[in-house]
């Protein structure tokens, strides 16, 4: 019972393991190369002009504990706010407190705001006035793209920063040091188990010394994948109005277009274990059917249509059915943008100007000369529509080269095929 007594006391095993210096941190390579704008505020080549910093990147990357690496290598005084629970009066008290420690004793204030996107547009600008007269150096962390969810000003006045998730080997390599602890010390742990965490994690350091910490109080002798697997739970890193949502939509359309089913359904599966809308996925299926398969199988607009409309009526888990369905057809067919090229194209030359009137035979009114296919044995008559040029380029995928091979015959017959 003292025993877990103290462990239930004491802080979480990732914050207990929080890196204090640039040599113990492990990972973000990129973002911390040598002689780097950030390896060198972390070290403090720069303190004295330091910059306020934006660090971008998903939870368990680093950002608080780089953040805490900055704000400690001088002498400035380190307050710690999160946007989620803050409010823009502790911000400027923050701000008016700074400005006395300045004036008196010329002492600097780092402000380190956590998860700043989920401040409003507003909040943001409540910082703007004390970053630019340098009252304050803010360091702030987001999950979100910073183009969308940071202010621009903001953005101008700060080193953006963009951490990536932990790759396998380096969470292994913090898991590894885990188990080093003195709690864990005469605890057998398989490297197997290890491997788990790590895969398991999606990248989030946090993440992985939780589940590896729930792993190892769990009572038995040997951590093994087993006993991971009781202890852990398997939910999908994922927002659906966060940046996963954009990458993962954008991932699973370029899967689809790129013709490999299986890609597209492993992204099709991770949206929907994150609980994306089902009814969004099923509306790119259309826009995929039309912008990037076309005239080269007519059928996909149906067949994505058909999708949409009985997801919407047998909703989820159902729905998923018709959705990776639709998902391998579209992903086999065959892929043209030409219909897509050419509306773009025209669009293009009637916005720069190119609208002459309409021909005479032509108009609702006053239509002189109009000369009726129908009477011809072809169906097709040599006559005026306009002086477009051909805008439409068949492929020779699918069903669209059928329909170059008639475009070009009806051409001959239109006299448009030199235009």
């Amino acid at each position: 019972m003292e025993e877990y007594n103290r462990r239930v006391s004491q802080p979480p095993l990732a914050e207990r393991l929080r890196p204090k210096t640039l040599s113990d941190f492990v990972g973000q390579k990129a973002a911390l190369v040598a002689n780097g704008p950030l390896a060198r505020l972390v070290s403090g080549d720069i303190t004295k002009s330091m910059s306020s910093v934006l660090l971008w990147g998903p939870p368990g990357s680093g950002k608080t504990t780089l953040a805490r690496m900055i704000s400690h290598t001088g002498s400035s005084k380190y307050v710690e706010l999160s946007a989620v629970d803050s409010s823009v009066s502790q911000v400027r008290d923050v701000i008016n407190d700074a400005k006395a420690l300045r004036d008196s004793f010329e002492k600097p204030t780092v402000l380190f705001l956590d998860e700043i996107h989920r401040f409003s547009k507003a909040q943001q600008d409540s910082l703007l006035g004390a970053v630019e007269s340098g009252v304050i150096t803010l360091i702030a962390a987001t999950t979100e793209n910073p183009s969308f969810s940071v202010i621009k000003p903001l953005i101008s006045r700060s080193l953006v920063v963009a951490l990536e998730p932990h790759d396998k080997a380096d969470l292994k390599t913090i898991l590894e040091r885990a188990s080093q602890e003195p709690e864990f010390a005469d605890l057998e742990v398989d490297d197997d188990a290890l491997d788990y965490i790590a895969t398991i994690s999606q990248g989030d350091a946090r993440r992985a010394l939780a589940v590896f910490e729930a792993a190892g109080n769990r009572g038995a002798e040997k951590i093994t994948v087993e006993v991971v697997k009781d202890t852990a739970s398997l939910t999908l890193a994922y927002d659906p109005n966060g940046d996963q949502h954009y990458d993962t939509i954008s991932a699973f359309i370029k899967s689809v277009r790129g013709s490999d089913a299986d890609s597209a359904l492993h992204y099709l599966a991770r949206m929907i274990v994150g609980g994306e809308d089902p009814r969004f996925i099923a509306r790119r299926l259309m826009i995929l059917a039309s912008e990037d398969i076309g005239l080269a199988d007519p059928q996909a607009i149906v067949v994505a249509e058909a999708c949409a409309s009985v997801v919407e009526r047998i909703g989820m888990p159902e729905g998923r059915i018709p959705l990776a369905q639709t998902t391998i057809y579209l992903a086999l067919a065959p892929k043209s943008n030409r219909a897509y090229a050419a509306i773009d194209a025209a669009i293009a030359d009637v916005k720069n100007g190119l609208a002459a009137p309409v021909p005479p035979p032509l108009r609702s009114t006053g239509a002189t000369g109009y000369r009726y296919p129908h009477d011809t044995d072809a169906g097709i008559i040599n006559q005026h529509y306009s002086d477009a040029p051909n805008y439409y380029v068949a492929s020779t995928h699918g069903f669209e080269k059928t329909l170059g091979e008639r475009l070009e015959q009806i051409r001959k017959i239109l006299g448009s095929s030199d235009k």
